[in-house]
């Protein structure tokens, strides 16, 4: 099968720590896993072990309101640097700083977390539903729920490894719902790749490799189904139900796909994307 340019690389996203705002970069170290130092670091709840997201809002209400930022650059080793935090005050602590940084969340969150940035297998997080109509997804309808689950062994991400969004998907679902901000900060994604047109274009992706620069090669293995998270407030985008919605209602809960790294190296805004068959030299997932 013929490669084809898809589009470029329109912004690239880190997130030092999950469920926090992150950083905007102009180029990035693609590793074998994800971007360097992506979800590096977690707040874990000390009483029950889980990690903490703002998939759980009830119980972690504002947490997209704090920004993470590496305080020193990336350089390949393996330990990371301290990570900055900036709270909604405007007020920053570094890692460095320990159990005081410990102490300021844990009074912010009326619970006591820990941050960390050793993932091991078998941490889990919780996922709420929110009491929406037609959240289904996988045959099942949710309401109004919690459910828990549990991350890849090493990391802190839900799934996957490099989660890619078009501005196609956006555009098309600013189309179908105009009262709606369909904005890429609400998806968390780690590339936005510029095709042009409307359309959920990455759907047709997935069980294909994506070339992006002259290095990096992802093989797409899904679809990302999306959460409340999508409709929470955060710094310049208020809250709104509608977004999630959206994605149920017209692209089956799913916006953006998620890949595997096959191939490392460093992407940078402007790369171009290319659409490739499979590794295998197999014909693409139907």
């Amino acid at each position: 099968m013929d490669a084809t340019v898809v589009g470029r690389v329109r912004s690239l996203h880190r997130f030092p720590v999950k469920s926090m705002a992150g950083e905007d970069l102009t180029a990035a170290d693609v590793t074998a896993t994800g971007l360097r130092g992506d979800r590096g670091y977690a707040l874990v709840d000390r009483e029950t072990g889980r990690v903490i997201s703002a998939k759980n809002p009830r119980r972690w209400p504002g947490l997209l309101d704090y920004r993470a930022r590496f305080a020193a650059p990336l350089d390949g080793r393996a330990e990371l640097p301290a990570v900055l935090i900036t709270g909604p005050d405007g007020t920053s602590v570094s890692s460095a700083a320990g159990p005081a940084l410990d102490d300021l969340l844990s009074t912010r969150f009326g619970r006591p977390v820990t941050l960390t940035s050793g993932p091991v297998g078998g941490a889990r997080f919780e996922y709420h539903w929110p009491d929406q109509p037609n959240l289904r997804y996988q045959g099942r309808l949710y309401r109004d729920e919690v459910t828990e689950h549990e991350m890849p062994a090493g990391t802190f991400f839900d799934s996957g490894i490099l989660h890619l969004l078009t501005s196609a998907s956006l555009a098309e679902l600013g189309a179908r719902v105009p009262g709606s901000r369909f904005e890429s900060g609400r998806y968390r994604p780690n590339i936005v790749v510029e095709t042009g047109g409307r359309g959920f274009v990455e759907n047709d992706w997935v069980g294909r490799v994506v070339r992006i620069g002259d290095a990096v090669r992802a093989m797409i293995v899904k679809r990302c189904i999306r959460c409340v998270m999508v409709n929470l407030g955060q710094p310049g985008l208020g809250p709104d139900p509608a977004v999630l919605a959206a994605a149920f209602e017209h692209n089956d809960g799913h916006v953006g796909v998620k890949g595997d790294v096959v191939a490392t190296g460093v992407v940078r805004v402007g790369d171009p994307v290319v659409l490739e068959g499979r590794p295998d030299g197999a014909p693409p997932t139907p």
